[in-house]
């Protein structure tokens, strides 16, 4: 039963579960209607969809993303150490570094 909790084992288990569900939804989708070109179109309430990008870039996510990674990273760290003072000097860093994200 062990082996079955064997990174690789489970891996390979997960594959093929995932490729069998692939399969299935393929063969039990239904056949798209290629003749009737209204169904190829965008439905937009019968407005033109705007050409202009939403977002250029990655940019307004950066600080989001900047702020989930230095928590999840102290999360991480604080979880797997003990309760010193290195920790707790830690500790403190991390929330003036996120309080400096915050606040811009």
């Amino acid at each position: 039963m062990d082996i079955l909790l064997s990174p690789p084992i489970g891996f390979l288990i997960y594959a093929i579960i995932g490729t069998l569900l692939v399969f299935y939804g393929k063969k039990t989708a239904p056949v798209e209607d290629t003749k009737d070109d209204q169904k190829r179109t965008l439905y937009g309430s019968g407005e033109v969809a705007p050409e202009t990008r939403g977002v250029p870039g990655y940019k307004p996510f950066l600080l989001i993303s900047l702020f989930f990674a230095l928590l999840h990273l102290g999360v991480l760290i604080m979880g797997s150490s003990n309760l010193s003072v290195t920790s707790l000097v830690y500790t403190v860093v991390l929330m003036l570094g996120l309080l400096a994200l915050m606040l811009g």
